[in-house]
């Protein structure tokens, strides 16, 4: 057997979409590029990135090579959260609609009662004598 694939009309096609669709999205639209503003808080975007595609084609006519074809990309980019970066202290905060669920409240309040468990075995130490 023969292990050269023959390039088609409609091979090219889907190469060329799928080409479109690489330059289009990358890692920097998920985690995009960090922010700094002057009072030193650095803020960094997360979006969620959706894509598809679609091509199709076909050869018509006996005596001459004829192709006719198309093909479509759309790419959908949600903006998921912001990661906060302050004083060492690390935030995520959600761009989407609040929580309904109670599973999802907790896991909201996570990064929050870390804070303050941190700032108050902290707050013991110093009160101890330990730093």
């Amino acid at each position: 057997m023969d292990s050269v694939e023959k390039k088609t009309p409609l091979s090219e096609l889907m190469e060329t979409t799928m080409t479109k669709i690489r330059e289009m999205v990358d890692s920097n639209s998920i985690i995009g590029e960090p922010i700094t503003t002057p009072d030193g808080v650095t803020v960094i975007p997360i979006s969620r990135v959706s894509f598809g595609f679609g091509t199709g084609g076909s050869d018509y006519g006996k005596t001459v090579d004829k192709f006719g074809g198309g093909g479509g990309a759309g790419v959908k980019i949600d903006p998921v959260s912001f990661l906060i970066i302050k004083d060492g202290v690390t935030r995520v905060v959600p761009v989407a609609l609040p929580s309904v669920g109670p599973i999802d409240r907790i896991l909201d309040m996570v990064p929050e009662v870390v804070d303050r468990v941190e700032a108050f075995v902290d707050k013991k130490k110093e009160e101890k004598g330990m730093f």
